[in-house]
């Protein structure tokens, strides 16, 4: 049974950083693409960054430059550094993996205040 199980959410003011991790089992880590999503109050749920197998990187416009993703293979980890964030980056982020299936962790709030 695969789980995704994210940690390191939290309260942070704007300008500040916070680190989300993403603990992974249940699954060959080292072939699926893993990636964050958010969602907002009210809004869609969106595509924050992906990272494949190989190590390659993807961001939506909006934090490219402020947030960095990450793998370990060795660990089974998936993170994202989030520097210079904004109110408008709280939202719920949600660890995401896949490899035919999709899968979802339960979702970690991140909260910056003005």
């Amino acid at each position: 049974q695969v789980q995704l199980v994210e940690s390191g959410g939290g309260l942070v003011q704007a300008g500040g950083s916070l680190r989300l991790s993403c603990a992974a089992s249940g699954i060959i880590f080292s072939i699926i693409t893993m990636g964050w999503y958010r969602q907002a109050p009210g809004k869609k749920r969106e595509l924050v960054a992906t990272i494949t197998s190989g190590g390659k990187t993807n961001y939506t416009d909006s934090v490219k430059g402020r947030f960095t993703i990450s793998r370990s293979n060795a660990k089974n980890t998936v993170s994202l550094q989030m520097n210079s964030l904004k109110p408008e980056d709280t939202a719920v982020y949600y660890c995401w993996g896949t490899i035919v299936n999709d899968y979802w962790g339960q979702g970690t709030q991140v909260t910056v205040s003005s």
